[in-house]
């Protein structure tokens, strides 16, 4: 037979284990990183000073590979850089929100856009745009059709564009789209004209 004072023992230790077992269990789940939602990893531009104007953003829409033109009022700055800039960026809200018809990765952003005479621009995406873009001829086609012809429909008399990718030159958007030479603005509206069809 066992002493009693051994089975009160026993007892006792089993109930601080059990306890201590609880404890660190649920120590362990509070410690547990609780998945967090995506967050917008842009920098935060300076506010847009100037009048609202009505604008027409061409928005590539992945399910049926077209584009279509949207009418949005969005506040733009005089400056004709600025003003390109602040399209593009109006253009990138649509496409990094979660019901995005063209999504693009986290941190996706337009560096600058510099306006060259005689008519060319220069749009610079920053790498997080580029190097988290899915790969495909269609959807990296969407997506260079899209800047390109949201940017020459609202600032007049542009004739040629090209894209960098942090400053400088890349041969492809994701391994398709060419990045290599300057875009012609009249092949692109006559892609745009397909793509709003959606053929």
């Amino acid at each position: 037979m066992i002493p009693r004072h051994l089975i009160i023992a026993f007892s006792v230790l089993l109930v601080a284990a059990v306890g201590l077992s609880v404890y660190a269990w649920h120590m362990h789940k509070a410690a547990a990183p609780e998945p967090t939602a995506a967050v917008d990893t842009r920098p935060l531009a300076p506010p847009v000073t100037g009048p609202s104007e009505r604008v027409v953003l061409f928005v590539a829409h992945d399910e049926d590979g077209s584009l279509r033109g949207l009418s949005a009022q969005i506040p733009m700055p005089s400056g004709r850089q600025q003003r390109a800039e602040e399209l593009l960026r109006a253009l990138l809200s649509i496409y990094l929100d979660k019901n995005s018809p063209h999504r693009l990765g986290a941190g996706a952003d337009i560096r600058s856009v510099y306006l060259v005479d005689p008519g060319v621009a220069v749009i610079d995406i920053n790498a997080a745009l580029a190097d988290t873009h899915r790969s495909g001829v269609l959807v990296e086609q969407l997506t260079v059709a899209s800047l390109i012809q949201t940017v020459t429909v609202n600032v007049p008399n542009l004739n040629k564009v090209k894209i960098l990718v942090d400053g400088k030159q890349r041969e492809t958007l994701a391994g398709h789209a060419d990045l290599s030479a300057y875009y012609d603005v009249a092949a692109v509206n006559q892609l745009v004209t397909q793509l709003q069809s959606g053929q």
